[in-house]
């Protein structure tokens, strides 16, 4: 008999979540490896908008979805926790209700372990709840915890999560922990299976039902951003043969029907001419009628004319830019990844290809260590001036990434002891004369977008 682990995506508690190709695909991946490792694998999802149970069990209408698989969560309005009391919006569980959970808990009779992720740090709240329910189903099974949150704050999750354990390696050195932690905990692997970078696909196919696929063809970036985490959480710039990422792609659609990617690289252009310029060629060659999208966005350098009629024709129809700023010497302080005149290049050779305003996105930060209101307000005038359309990113300030100490010198909140501080909804680097602005810069972007 197979022994059983359950493997747990939790809930977000946030002000505001929507579903931008938003799969666990780190804990998949794991559950791919795991299955290959001899146990029966049970995923519990709790942001699965089309899980079957909440037809019968909750009393809202389902959440609106819309174009290449994007869409709202199911939603349940729950009280804020009391660091959060003065935020004057709404707070929300976005996914499947805890009842639900609750039953599929209760299905797995004997599990050997349970396996939690973890995402933002300032969603821990979910990761909590999770871990609470699932020990007070299972009390006597072995609890793990990993992912982003346990990788960023180990201390707060050992401290507050109530796992038995917290996983703080990431990438290929987190799943050789999995494998000790496993058997310190009493549990051996049925059969061993090498741990290399060739790993399973990851089973999307324990979800109930798939819209999308979430592709990585690498891990890793090597620019070192100032605001951003990637460096810390991959130090080694890894990627996949192109031959491998054309197959797994060519699995997904003609075994499981799927039309819609999401890539999930944050450098999937770079060095293209050994790395993803074999992969569009193929794609290309192959015409199999499929769309991709980049929500962790390009960056704007390696968009070349050849390049973006490579995207276009290949199916690209969701093109995120990582724009951030107008102010290059601002761009020069936090990433150095664009200089004087690269932004409106690379939009312009996505508009020669034949993309459309409305799928060209820029992602412009808000909410920066210093960082003016004048700035935000030019950011967003330089995207509307160049043919794309500005998308407002609200910065979250992240322990391990450079920008930390400036962030914790300029908030006037505890971002050390409180991860829920982290929220980008509340600008925590920002003071409140800045915030009062917001509305403004957001109508600003409003109008953008409604022009032809």
């Amino acid at each position: 008999m197979e022994p059983e682990l359950i493997l747990v995506n939790p809930w977000i508690y946030d002000f505001a979540a929507y579903d931008m190709w938003a799969k666990p695909l780190g804990l998949l991946y794991i559950a791919g490896y795991l299955r290959e490792c001899g146990f029966k694998i049970h995923m519990i999802d709790c942001l699965e908008v089309h899980h079957p149970g909440m037809k019968d069990i909750s009393s809202t209408a389902p959440p609106v979805r819309r174009s290449y698989g994007t869409g709202k969560f199911w939603r349940e309005k729950v009280a804020k926790p009391s660091p959060l009391k003065h935020v004057h919006r709404s707070y929300s569980r976005y996914g499947i209700t805890r009842q639900l959970f609750i039953n599929e808990l209760k299905k797995i009779k004997n599990p050997s372990a349970i396996l939690v992720t973890s995402l933002m740090t300032y969603w821990y709240p979910g990761v909590r709840d999770a871990i609470t329910l699932a020990k007070q189903i299972h009390p006597d099974v072995p609890l793990i915890l990993g992912g982003i949150y346990a990788r960023l704050c180990p201390e707060h999750a050992k401290k507050f999560s109530g796992a038995d354990r917290v996983v703080s390696e990431g990438s290929l050195n987190g799943l050789s922990s999995l494998q000790n932690i496993i058997g310190q905990a009493g549990i051996l692997l049925p059969k061993k299976t090498p741990l290399t970078w060739e790993l399973p696909y990851p089973a999307f196919d324990l979800l109930h039902r798939l819209e999308y696929v979430c592709i990585t063809t690498s891990t890793g970036c090597p620019y070192n951003c100032k605001y951003c985490a990637s460096r810390f959480l991959n130090p080694v710039l890894y990627r996949r043969k192109p031959d491998q990422i054309v197959d797994e792609i060519r699995y997904w659609h003609s075994d499981y029907g799927i039309r819609d990617f999401a890539f999930y690289d944050d450098a999937l252009l770079v060095d293209s001419g050994r790395h993803m310029d074999i992969i569009l060629n193929e794609l290309i060659r192959l015409d199999m009628d499929l769309r991709f999208h980049t929500p962790n966005a390009l960056h704007v350098r390696e968009i070349t004319p050849d390049m973006a009629k490579m995207l276009h024709v290949a199916g690209f129809r969701t093109i995120r830019l990582g724009f951030e700023t107008s102010d290059i010497k601002q761009h020069y302080d936090l990433d150095g990844k664009v200089s004087e005149g690269e932004f409106e290049n690379a939009v312009q050779n996505l508009r020669d290809a034949g993309f459309e305003k409305k799928e060209i996105g820029a992602y412009i930060l808000m909410g920066l260590p210093q960082q003016s209101v004048a700035s935000v307000k030019n950011s967003i005038k330089t995207v509307g001036k160049s043919g794309a359309t500005p998308y407002l990113a609200e910065y979250s300030p992240l322990p391990h990434t450079p920008l930390w100490e400036k962030a914790i010198e300029h908030s006037s909140y505890d971002l050390v002891s409180e991860p829920l501080f982290h929220n980008n909804t509340l600008l925590p680097c920002w003071d409140e004369k800045k915030r009062d602005r917001v509305p403004d810069l957001k109508r600003m972007v409003r109008e953008i977008r409604q022009m032809d």
